[in-house]
């Protein structure tokens, strides 16, 4: 199930919550007579979701979304909330998730871990550019910007919230980190020295095809708990137990 995309994964999650929660409930009204309210249901609801979403290994944040979405759903409908509201509340994760229709790359994190693996990466002796494919809110780009004065950071994303939180933050950071609000397909790869993606499993086809096409020999190319089918990499890093918290590394000139 952990390859499944996120969206679909989830989606699971909150379904099989569901039928976790109302066999509980019948359980409880039928054997000892107790008679959960709905907001009750709709907790526990959230309860269990959140618990799958952790034991299957998905970003922290997720469970926080899992344990709210059923409470808030619910809240909603009994809120009478004016129209405007909901229409607010779209407009929200639209600038948030954007195009995920079409890139299927919903809006990733990743964690201290993370950022901290790549360190032993980059060069340390030369100057040397690294892109970050799907940026976010920039946590990769001000983490290692300090430590390697030499190297020249950029980052691209194409959800307009994300982007410009990023712009925001470096100018308060006065990072030159660089934010680019494109499509990182059309990027020419072979501009970079190393190309760092956290994207999604629907996306890496595609990219590694990119990657191989672009990339110069030399360079390194990482993924973030997503691998690329067939093609095994030069070196794993694992983070913590599970797929989901491994580098993947693959020096481009044993790939050409």
């Amino acid at each position: 199930m952990h390859r499944l995309p996120v969206s679909l994964q989830s989606l699971l999650i909150q379904c099989a919550a569901l039928v976790l929660a109302a066999l509980l409930f019948w359980g409880l009204a039928r054997v000892a007579g107790i008679a959960i309210p709905l907001p009750g249901f709709a907790l526990i609801q959230g309860m269990l979701a959140a618990a799958l979403s952790h034991r299957l290994g998905q970003p922290a944040w997720w469970w926080g979304l899992h344990l709210g979405f059923l409470p808030a759903a619910w809240l909603a409908l009994h809120l009478d909330l004016p129209p405007w509201a909901y229409l607010a509340a779209f407009a929200v994760l639209l600038v948030f998730f954007w195009s995920t229709f079409r890139t299927r790359v919903p809006l990733y994190l990743s964690d201290h871990k993370a950022w901290q693996a790549l360190i032993p990466l980059l060069p340390t002796d030369r100057p040397f550019r690294f892109i970050d494919l799907g940026s976010g809110l920039g946590d990769v780009l001000f983490y290692l910007e300090p430590r390697f004065p030499l190297g020249h950071f950029e980052g691209t994303e194409i959800a307009p919230a994300p982007w410009l939180i990023s712009r925001l933050r470096a100018a308060w950071r006065r990072s030159q980190a660089v934010f680019l609000r494109r499509d990182y397909a059309t990027f020419d790869l072979g501009d970079y020295d190393v190309v760092f993606a956290f994207l999604s499993p629907a996306a890496m086809p595609a990219l590694w095809a990119q990657a191989q096409a672009q990339m110069r020999a030399g360079s390194c190319f990482v993924s973030l708990s997503f691998e690329v089918a067939g093609q095994p990499p030069d070196r794993t890093i694992a983070l913590a137990d599970g797929a989901r918290h491994t580098l993947y590394v693959w020096h481009m000139a044993a790939t050409k």
